[in-house]
């Protein structure tokens, strides 16, 4: 790690001056989500450093960059990065196609559980216990880090490095598996105000990943939008104290907004509806009678996100967003949108009165602590006994489970639903006997809900019970589209 002396200034002229004596192998934790609150600036100037003064980097990150470049993007491109651990691929088509081809490896690990393992580096804590992945690929270290050629005879792809498995211990009757602790030489941040001592001030959800990672650093460089003197930050408002930090510069790269998103006005949508945006609708309509009033919940991408737009006026649910957001309101308008608040799919919102904004650690601690009343999530499948699968598909899709796998971690205090299409776009099962595909968790999911109809699952025992059809819908159409035995309701009731 470069090196840090006491009492010298921690303001350098630019983040060339600052990077100048990283070093080749080099553990570097790269703050931020999506592209909200990455370190542009520092990122720009390894860049510069090229892949002959620089290379052989391990990048810690919640995901690697954006398809169209920012966040660790070009440091993936210019091949200075061979390794990364991070949650979540998302829509990096590249980046997924790089390690199926075995050109990169990486190791895929749960986001609460990446935030937490660097939050223990930081606070000199070698290890911990959790109950996310338990019983999935993760626990079993069948996740494959880096893969190699294709072997002719079974078409698969080799494994040159395989996933690490996990010690487990099982404490009041529950399994809990062993994660260790992260350190990095060097971490790299983005935050709105650093004073010339180091003490930051973020703006709301930029907190994600940069208070913890700047504190489990060697060396902690941090660009900032603006550099103030020595007092001019409330003590109130330091989010991450000086001490953690040793390296200020200014911050040169404009903020990016990786998915703008606005409020569709009234009025405004018109037209017919498509087949798909009904189905979708039909099921966030009946999503919405799980969120009661006052309940904290937390909805996943896609069709979850539609279902607080069903609920009566009078209901007021308080939306958990898991990069760090309490009280996500609406989609903003063109006047209110702000780069620095975002939900977990990386797009625009806004945050209703009484909402907060804080760090990864702070938000998995809600999340896995069982403080969430409902998580609504996708599913590629989901079994019978309420096994939930939504993160790979193995040699073909790769996108991460990001922070799937801690939200359905307390299924006992937090309750798990899945709205999902019936069928896959191939027409073949979602709903099924046993899961084909790599879980996210096991006996966690206990209300399924789809285009043609809502099922109960019994977790304990194993079984689906039919109670809720669609308009139009009958028993025999639900078996015909269903993988799994199930039983009806003496009382079956209309979605609608």
């Amino acid at each position: 790690a470069p090196k840090v002396i006491r009492g010298q200034s921690k303001v350098f002229k630019d983040a060339d001056e600052a990077v100048a004596d990283l070093k080749s192998g080099s553990i570097i934790l790269s703050a931020g989500f999506g592209l909200c609150g990455t370190a542009e600036t520092i990122i720009a100037a390894i860049e510069r450093r090229g892949k002959n003064s620089l290379h052989s980097l391990t990048a810690v990150s919640n995901n690697a960059g954006a398809g169209g470049g920012g966040g660790l993007s070009p440091l993936v491109a210019s091949e200075q990065i061979d390794r990364l651990i991070l949650s979540f691929l998302g829509t990096n088509k590249s980046l997924e196609e790089r390690y199926l081809s075995g050109k990169i490896a990486i190791e895929l690990c749960p986001q609460g559980t990446i935030a937490e393992r660097i939050r223990a580096g930081g606070a000199g804590i070698p290890a911990f216990f959790t109950p996310t992945g338990v019983n999935t690929l993760l626990q079993s270290g069948e996740i494959p880090v880096r893969l190699g050629p294709v072997d002719k005879a079974t078409g698969k792809s080799t494994i040159l490095e395989a996933g690490k498995p996990r010690e487990t211990r099982v404490f009041d009757g529950k399994i809990y598996g062993m994660e260790t602790a992260i350190k990095g030489d060097v971490a790299i941040l983005r935050a709105h105000t650093v004073d010339e001592a180091g003490n930051c001030q973020f703006r709301y959800t930029t907190k994600a990943f940069g208070q913890v990672m700047g504190k489990a650093a060697k060396t902690t460089i941090v660009e900032a939008e603006n550099i103030v003197p020595v007092g001019q930050i409330h003590p109130d408002n330091v989010h991450l104290q000086g001490i953690y930090v040793d390296r200020i510069v200014p911050a040169k790269v404009e903020k990016v907004i990786e998915i703008r998103k606005l409020r569709e006005m009234e009025g405004k949508s018109g037209g017919e509806k498509s087949a798909s945006q009904q189905r979708r609708e039909r099921i966030a309509r009946r999503t919405a009678k799980e969120l009661k009033h006052g309940y904290y919940v937390n909805l996943g991408v896609g069709i979850p996100t539609l279902a607080p737009s069903f609920l009566s006026p009078e209901t007021k649910v308080w939306i958990q967003s898991e990069n760090g957001l309490l009280g996500m309101g609406a989609y903003p308008t063109e006047e209110e949108i702000d780069a620095d608040i975002i939900n977990a799919g990386k797009e625009t919102v806004t945050i209703v009165p009484g909402g907060s904004t804080f760090d990864s650690a702070e938000s998995f601690a809600m999340i896995r602590g069982g403080h969430i009343d409902v998580s609504v999530l996708g599913a590629l499948q989901v079994s019978a006994n309420g096994d939930l699968a939504n993160f790979m598909i193995p040699g073909k899709v790769f996108k991460g489970m990001g922070g799937a796998m801690d939200l359905v971690g307390n299924p006992d205090q937090t309750k798990i639903v899945v709205a999902t299409d019936h069928v896959a776009k191939d027409g073949s099962f979602k709903i099924v006997e046993q899961c084909g595909l790599p879980l996210t968790g096991a006996k966690v999911v206990s209300t399924i809900i789809t285009d043609l109809c809502v099922f109960e699952v019994n977790r304990e025992k194993g079984g689906l019970t039919l109670t809720e059809l669609a308009p139009g819908v009958d028993v025999e159409e639900i078996r015909e589209k269903t993988g799994a035995k199930f039983a009806v309701a003496d009382d079956v009731k209309c979605m609608e």
